[in-house]
Protein backbone atom coordinates (compact mmCIF):
# COMPACT_ATOMS: atom_id res chain seq x y z
CA UNK A 1 0.00 0.00 0.00
CA UNK A 2 1.21 2.85 -1.30
CA UNK A 3 1.17 6.56 1.00
CA UNK A 4 1.14 9.66 -0.03
CA UNK A 5 0.53 13.20 1.45
CA UNK A 6 -1.50 15.87 -0.49
CA UNK A 7 -0.90 19.47 -0.67
CA UNK A 8 -2.79 20.06 3.02
CA UNK A 9 -0.49 17.34 4.31
CA UNK A 10 -3.30 15.36 5.24
CA UNK A 11 -1.93 11.77 4.84
CA UNK A 12 -3.77 9.83 1.76
CA UNK A 13 -3.79 5.97 1.00
CA UNK A 14 -4.01 3.77 -2.02
CA UNK A 15 -3.02 3.55 -5.02
CA UNK A 16 -2.54 7.17 -6.88
CA UNK A 17 -5.34 8.40 -9.22
CA UNK A 18 -4.60 8.67 -12.84
CA UNK A 19 -6.40 11.36 -12.97
CA UNK A 20 -7.98 13.81 -10.92
CA UNK A 21 -9.41 17.00 -12.07
CA UNK A 22 -12.61 19.07 -11.27
CA UNK A 23 -14.94 16.69 -10.85
CA UNK A 24 -14.99 16.30 -7.48
CA UNK A 25 -15.16 20.34 -6.80
CA UNK A 26 -16.82 21.57 -3.56
CA UNK A 27 -15.21 24.46 -2.44
CA UNK A 28 -15.36 27.76 -3.82
CA UNK A 29 -13.27 28.23 -7.21
CA UNK A 30 -11.52 30.79 -6.17
CA UNK A 31 -9.46 28.93 -3.13
CA UNK A 32 -9.73 25.51 -4.42
CA UNK A 33 -6.06 24.07 -4.94
CA UNK A 34 -5.50 20.55 -6.88
CA UNK A 35 -2.49 18.36 -5.94
CA UNK A 36 -1.06 16.02 -7.64
CA UNK A 37 2.13 14.01 -7.13
CA UNK A 38 4.80 12.76 -9.27
CA UNK A 39 3.23 10.04 -10.39
CA UNK A 40 0.29 12.09 -11.54
CA UNK A 41 0.14 11.99 -15.98
CA UNK A 42 -1.66 14.04 -17.94
CA UNK A 43 -1.27 12.89 -21.87
CA UNK A 44 -2.17 16.46 -22.90
CA UNK A 45 0.47 19.05 -22.50
CA UNK A 46 -1.54 21.83 -20.37
CA UNK A 47 -1.33 25.90 -20.74
CA UNK A 48 -2.92 28.79 -18.81
CA UNK A 49 -5.33 29.38 -22.51
CA UNK A 50 -4.91 25.92 -23.86
CA UNK A 51 -8.32 24.01 -25.19
CA UNK A 52 -6.38 20.88 -24.93
CA UNK A 53 -6.61 21.02 -21.07
CA UNK A 54 -10.71 21.08 -21.33
CA UNK A 55 -10.62 18.33 -23.65
CA UNK A 56 -8.77 15.72 -21.62
CA UNK A 57 -11.32 16.45 -19.07
CA UNK A 58 -14.14 16.16 -21.29
CA UNK A 59 -13.03 12.63 -22.48
CA UNK A 60 -12.35 11.63 -18.88
CA UNK A 61 -15.47 12.97 -17.38
CA UNK A 62 -17.34 11.20 -20.35
CA UNK A 63 -16.48 7.84 -19.08
CA UNK A 64 -17.04 8.31 -15.08
CA UNK A 65 -19.99 8.76 -13.79
CA UNK A 66 -19.38 11.07 -11.33
CA UNK A 67 -20.98 14.68 -11.63
CA UNK A 68 -18.55 17.02 -13.13
CA UNK A 69 -17.95 20.93 -13.38
CA UNK A 70 -15.76 22.83 -15.91
CA UNK A 71 -14.00 25.50 -14.35
CA UNK A 72 -15.17 28.90 -16.15
CA UNK A 73 -11.17 29.87 -15.70
CA UNK A 74 -8.62 28.80 -17.02
CA UNK A 75 -5.85 27.71 -14.21
CA UNK A 76 -2.37 28.83 -13.21
CA UNK A 77 -0.54 25.93 -13.80
CA UNK A 78 2.81 25.95 -11.39
CA UNK A 79 5.61 22.86 -10.39
CA UNK A 80 7.79 22.53 -7.48
CA UNK A 81 10.61 20.28 -7.34
CA UNK A 82 12.58 19.00 -4.43
CA UNK A 83 15.07 16.12 -3.61
CA UNK A 84 12.43 13.95 -2.14
CA UNK A 85 9.13 14.50 -4.29
CA UNK A 86 7.45 17.00 -7.47
CA UNK A 87 4.06 18.18 -6.97
CA UNK A 88 2.00 20.05 -9.74
CA UNK A 89 -0.13 22.32 -8.27
CA UNK A 90 -3.63 24.05 -10.20
CA UNK A 91 -4.76 27.01 -9.19
CA UNK A 92 -7.77 28.35 -10.40
CA UNK A 93 -7.51 32.52 -11.23
CA UNK A 94 -9.58 34.31 -8.50
CA UNK A 95 -12.72 35.55 -10.01
CA UNK A 96 -15.55 36.48 -8.72
CA UNK A 97 -17.43 33.87 -10.27
CA UNK A 98 -21.45 34.88 -11.36
CA UNK A 99 -24.26 32.85 -10.79
CA UNK A 100 -24.62 32.81 -14.04
CA UNK A 101 -20.87 31.44 -14.76
CA UNK A 102 -22.34 28.02 -12.07
CA UNK A 103 -25.64 27.89 -13.90
CA UNK A 104 -23.02 27.42 -17.42
CA UNK A 105 -20.88 25.29 -15.32
CA UNK A 106 -23.67 22.97 -14.56
CA UNK A 107 -25.06 23.18 -18.13
CA UNK A 108 -21.57 21.56 -19.61
CA UNK A 109 -22.14 18.90 -16.66
CA UNK A 110 -25.52 18.09 -17.54
CA UNK A 111 -24.82 16.99 -21.05
CA UNK A 112 -22.33 14.18 -19.98
CA UNK A 113 -24.38 11.82 -21.94
CA UNK A 114 -24.09 12.97 -24.97
CA UNK A 115 -22.26 11.18 -28.03
CA UNK A 116 -18.90 11.30 -27.55
CA UNK A 117 -18.52 11.79 -30.86
CA UNK A 118 -20.39 14.28 -31.06
CA UNK A 119 -18.99 16.08 -27.55
CA UNK A 120 -15.98 16.27 -29.15
CA UNK A 121 -16.36 18.31 -32.43
CA UNK A 122 -19.08 20.33 -30.01
CA UNK A 123 -16.29 21.14 -27.62
CA UNK A 124 -13.09 21.39 -29.73
CA UNK A 125 -13.95 22.53 -33.31
CA UNK A 126 -13.73 25.96 -33.30
CA UNK A 127 -16.26 28.16 -35.31
CA UNK A 128 -15.60 31.24 -36.67
CA UNK A 129 -17.67 33.93 -35.35
CA UNK A 130 -18.99 37.03 -37.86
CA UNK A 131 -21.11 39.86 -37.28
CA UNK A 132 -24.57 40.41 -39.84
CA UNK A 133 -21.86 41.46 -42.54
CA UNK A 134 -19.82 38.71 -42.39
CA UNK A 135 -16.56 39.81 -40.84
CA UNK A 136 -15.16 38.04 -38.95
CA UNK A 137 -14.93 39.32 -35.34
CA UNK A 138 -13.96 36.23 -33.24
CA UNK A 139 -14.18 32.14 -32.83
CA UNK A 140 -14.93 29.87 -30.31
CA UNK A 141 -16.36 26.33 -29.77
CA UNK A 142 -19.41 25.00 -30.96
CA UNK A 143 -20.90 24.62 -27.47
CA UNK A 144 -18.94 28.17 -26.99
CA UNK A 145 -17.88 27.52 -23.45
CA UNK A 146 -15.04 28.29 -21.66
CA UNK A 147 -11.43 29.98 -22.40
CA UNK A 148 -12.51 32.41 -25.14
CA UNK A 149 -15.42 34.52 -24.20
CA UNK A 150 -15.64 36.36 -21.09
CA UNK A 151 -16.99 34.33 -18.20
CA UNK A 152 -20.50 33.11 -17.26
CA UNK A 153 -21.08 33.93 -21.90
CA UNK A 154 -21.21 31.41 -24.94
CA UNK A 155 -22.69 28.58 -24.93
CA UNK A 156 -23.14 28.94 -28.89
CA UNK A 157 -25.27 26.12 -30.08
CA UNK A 158 -27.42 27.11 -26.78
CA UNK A 159 -30.05 28.77 -27.79
CA UNK A 160 -30.55 30.63 -24.93
CA UNK A 161 -27.37 32.17 -26.11
CA UNK A 162 -28.37 33.11 -29.17
CA UNK A 163 -31.17 34.87 -28.27
CA UNK A 164 -29.89 36.75 -25.59
CA UNK A 165 -25.91 37.37 -27.36
CA UNK A 166 -27.04 37.39 -30.79
CA UNK A 167 -24.02 34.69 -31.48
CA UNK A 168 -23.65 34.23 -35.36
CA UNK A 169 -21.35 32.08 -36.98
CA UNK A 170 -20.50 31.08 -40.47
CA UNK A 171 -21.34 27.85 -42.15
CA UNK A 172 -21.71 26.34 -45.48
CA UNK A 173 -24.43 23.60 -47.10
CA UNK A 174 -23.39 21.98 -49.99
CA UNK A 175 -25.74 20.77 -52.61
CA UNK A 176 -24.17 17.60 -54.93
CA UNK A 177 -25.71 16.81 -57.95
CA UNK A 178 -24.88 13.75 -60.30
CA UNK A 179 -24.59 13.78 -63.91
CA UNK A 180 -28.20 13.14 -64.30
CA UNK A 181 -29.05 16.27 -62.05
CA UNK A 182 -30.59 14.31 -58.99
CA UNK A 183 -30.04 16.05 -55.63
CA UNK A 184 -27.65 14.02 -53.26
CA UNK A 185 -29.48 14.14 -49.52
CA UNK A 186 -28.51 12.47 -46.54
CA UNK A 187 -30.42 11.73 -43.06
CA UNK A 188 -28.53 12.98 -40.14
CA UNK A 189 -27.30 10.90 -37.26
CA UNK A 190 -29.65 9.71 -34.20
CA UNK A 191 -26.87 11.38 -32.15
CA UNK A 192 -26.60 14.72 -33.91
CA UNK A 193 -26.92 17.36 -31.09
CA UNK A 194 -28.78 19.55 -32.85
CA UNK A 195 -31.46 18.75 -35.61
CA UNK A 196 -30.83 14.22 -35.26
CA UNK A 197 -32.29 12.36 -38.12
CA UNK A 198 -34.07 15.30 -40.05
CA UNK A 199 -33.19 15.48 -43.94
CA UNK A 200 -31.40 17.79 -45.38
CA UNK A 201 -28.66 18.89 -48.45
CA UNK A 202 -25.76 16.92 -49.61
CA UNK A 203 -23.77 18.26 -46.27
CA UNK A 204 -24.09 21.42 -43.66
CA UNK A 205 -21.05 22.19 -41.33
CA UNK A 206 -19.16 25.06 -40.43
CA UNK A 207 -16.05 26.25 -41.96
CA UNK A 208 -13.05 26.31 -38.73
CA UNK A 209 -10.96 28.91 -37.30
CA UNK A 210 -7.95 27.90 -39.09
CA UNK A 211 -6.05 29.33 -41.70
CA UNK A 212 -6.67 27.43 -44.57
CA UNK A 213 -10.67 27.88 -44.47
CA UNK A 214 -10.26 31.71 -43.29
CA UNK A 215 -9.60 32.96 -46.65
CA UNK A 216 -12.38 35.21 -47.86
CA UNK A 217 -10.98 35.23 -51.42
CA UNK A 218 -13.43 33.51 -53.57
CA UNK A 219 -14.89 31.56 -50.88
CA UNK A 220 -11.77 29.45 -50.78
CA UNK A 221 -12.16 28.78 -47.37
CA UNK A 222 -15.71 27.66 -47.09
CA UNK A 223 -15.05 25.62 -50.02
CA UNK A 224 -11.79 23.79 -48.39
CA UNK A 225 -14.17 22.98 -45.39
CA UNK A 226 -16.71 21.63 -47.70
CA UNK A 227 -14.14 19.21 -49.16
CA UNK A 228 -13.05 18.32 -45.86
CA UNK A 229 -16.73 17.76 -44.50
CA UNK A 230 -17.56 15.44 -47.46
CA UNK A 231 -15.32 13.32 -46.90
CA UNK A 232 -15.80 13.32 -43.02
CA UNK A 233 -19.66 12.89 -43.60
CA UNK A 234 -19.87 10.98 -46.97
CA UNK A 235 -16.77 9.22 -47.58
CA UNK A 236 -16.16 11.04 -50.44
CA UNK A 237 -12.53 11.39 -51.55
CA UNK A 238 -11.07 15.28 -51.99
CA UNK A 239 -9.87 14.23 -55.24
CA UNK A 240 -13.83 13.47 -56.66
CA UNK A 241 -14.76 16.67 -55.28
CA UNK A 242 -11.75 19.16 -55.94
CA UNK A 243 -12.43 22.98 -54.29
CA UNK A 244 -12.78 24.35 -58.28
CA UNK A 245 -15.86 22.65 -58.77
CA UNK A 246 -17.75 23.90 -56.00
CA UNK A 247 -19.64 27.70 -57.30
CA UNK A 248 -20.97 29.55 -54.54
CA UNK A 249 -25.05 31.10 -55.31
CA UNK A 250 -25.55 33.03 -52.45
CA UNK A 251 -25.30 33.46 -48.72
CA UNK A 252 -28.37 33.64 -46.50
CA UNK A 253 -28.59 34.41 -42.61
CA UNK A 254 -30.90 32.51 -40.67
CA UNK A 255 -31.78 31.50 -36.84
CA UNK A 256 -33.67 27.92 -36.60
CA UNK A 257 -34.49 26.28 -32.29
CA UNK A 258 -33.81 22.75 -32.94
CA UNK A 259 -35.10 21.38 -29.89
CA UNK A 260 -35.92 24.00 -27.77
CA UNK A 261 -32.29 24.12 -26.08
CA UNK A 262 -30.10 23.79 -29.15
CA UNK A 263 -30.53 26.01 -31.85
CA UNK A 264 -28.88 27.34 -34.91
CA UNK A 265 -27.91 30.85 -36.04
CA UNK A 266 -25.88 31.27 -38.92
CA UNK A 267 -24.54 32.73 -42.02
CA UNK A 268 -24.56 30.14 -44.63
CA UNK A 269 -22.71 29.98 -47.59
CA UNK A 270 -24.39 27.74 -50.52
CA UNK A 271 -22.42 25.84 -52.42
CA UNK A 272 -23.50 23.80 -55.44
CA UNK A 273 -21.69 21.39 -57.17
CA UNK A 274 -21.97 18.64 -60.04
CA UNK A 275 -20.16 15.23 -59.82
CA UNK A 276 -20.51 11.44 -59.90
CA UNK A 277 -19.19 10.03 -56.78
CA UNK A 278 -19.22 7.31 -54.45
CA UNK A 279 -20.66 7.74 -51.40
CA UNK A 280 -19.57 5.44 -47.88
CA UNK A 281 -21.73 7.30 -45.15
CA UNK A 282 -19.86 8.12 -41.38
CA UNK A 283 -22.66 6.41 -38.79
CA UNK A 284 -21.74 9.30 -36.19
CA UNK A 285 -22.87 11.66 -39.09
CA UNK A 286 -25.30 10.20 -41.25
CA UNK A 287 -28.07 7.96 -41.08
CA UNK A 288 -29.13 7.50 -44.54
CA UNK A 289 -28.40 8.85 -47.89
CA UNK A 290 -30.47 9.50 -51.55
CA UNK A 291 -30.66 10.84 -54.70
CA UNK A 292 -33.58 12.43 -55.62
CA UNK A 293 -35.44 14.43 -58.61
CA UNK A 294 -37.11 17.34 -58.99
CA UNK A 295 -40.47 15.36 -58.67
CA UNK A 296 -38.88 13.23 -55.42
CA UNK A 297 -38.31 16.60 -53.57
CA UNK A 298 -41.56 17.96 -54.02
CA UNK A 299 -43.38 14.77 -52.77
CA UNK A 300 -40.49 14.48 -49.71
CA UNK A 301 -41.90 18.18 -49.31
CA UNK A 302 -45.60 17.13 -49.17
CA UNK A 303 -44.48 14.07 -46.49
CA UNK A 304 -42.69 16.24 -44.09
CA UNK A 305 -45.75 19.25 -44.63
CA UNK A 306 -48.03 16.51 -43.48
CA UNK A 307 -45.94 14.67 -40.79
CA UNK A 308 -46.00 11.21 -42.52
CA UNK A 309 -44.25 8.89 -41.04
CA UNK A 310 -42.18 11.55 -38.77
CA UNK A 311 -40.29 12.82 -41.65
CA UNK A 312 -38.66 16.24 -41.05
CA UNK A 313 -36.59 18.49 -42.81
CA UNK A 314 -34.06 20.86 -41.98
CA UNK A 315 -35.00 24.73 -41.02
CA UNK A 316 -32.08 25.74 -43.65
CA UNK A 317 -32.57 23.24 -46.08
CA UNK A 318 -36.65 23.98 -46.37
CA UNK A 319 -35.52 27.59 -46.69
CA UNK A 320 -32.98 27.19 -49.45
CA UNK A 321 -35.68 24.74 -51.22
CA UNK A 322 -38.08 27.96 -50.52
CA UNK A 323 -36.52 30.46 -51.90
CA UNK A 324 -33.81 29.31 -54.50
CA UNK A 325 -33.29 25.67 -55.06
CA UNK A 326 -35.90 24.90 -57.96
CA UNK A 327 -34.87 28.09 -59.69
CA UNK A 328 -30.84 26.76 -59.17
CA UNK A 329 -31.86 23.61 -60.28
CA UNK A 330 -32.47 25.17 -64.06
CA UNK A 331 -29.30 26.70 -64.04
CA UNK A 332 -27.76 23.06 -63.13
CA UNK A 333 -29.29 21.56 -65.87
CA UNK A 334 -27.98 23.71 -68.18
CA UNK A 335 -24.81 24.52 -67.00
CA UNK A 336 -24.87 28.01 -66.25
CA UNK A 337 -24.34 28.44 -62.42
CA UNK A 338 -21.75 30.70 -62.40
CA UNK A 339 -24.71 33.12 -64.39
CA UNK A 340 -26.87 32.31 -61.10
CA UNK A 341 -24.10 33.17 -58.17
CA UNK A 342 -24.48 36.51 -56.03
CA UNK A 343 -22.08 36.35 -53.34
CA UNK A 344 -22.85 40.20 -53.15
CA UNK A 345 -25.84 39.99 -51.12
CA UNK A 346 -26.68 38.26 -47.57
CA UNK A 347 -30.23 37.12 -47.95
CA UNK A 348 -31.97 37.56 -44.29
CA UNK A 349 -34.09 35.32 -43.82
CA UNK A 350 -35.20 35.45 -40.36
Amino acid sequence: MRVEKNCLGEEKKGEPKKMFLASHLTAPISSTRFCFSSSFTLTTTIFPKSPSFFSSYLRSASTSSTPSILLTNPPIFTTTTSTSTRRRTFSPRSSSTSSAAMVDAAAAASDAGMDAVQRRLMFEDECILVDENDRVVGHDTKYNYVLLRPLGSGLGHLMEKIESENLLHRAFSVFLFNSKYELLLQQRSATKVTFPLVWTNTCCSHPLYRESELIDENALGVRNAAQRKLLDELGIPAEDVPVDQFTPLGRMLYKAPSDGKWGEHELDYLLFIVRDVNVNPNPDEVADVKYVNRDELKELLRKADAGEGGLKLSPWFRLVVDNFLLKWWDNVEKGTLQEAADMKTIHKLI
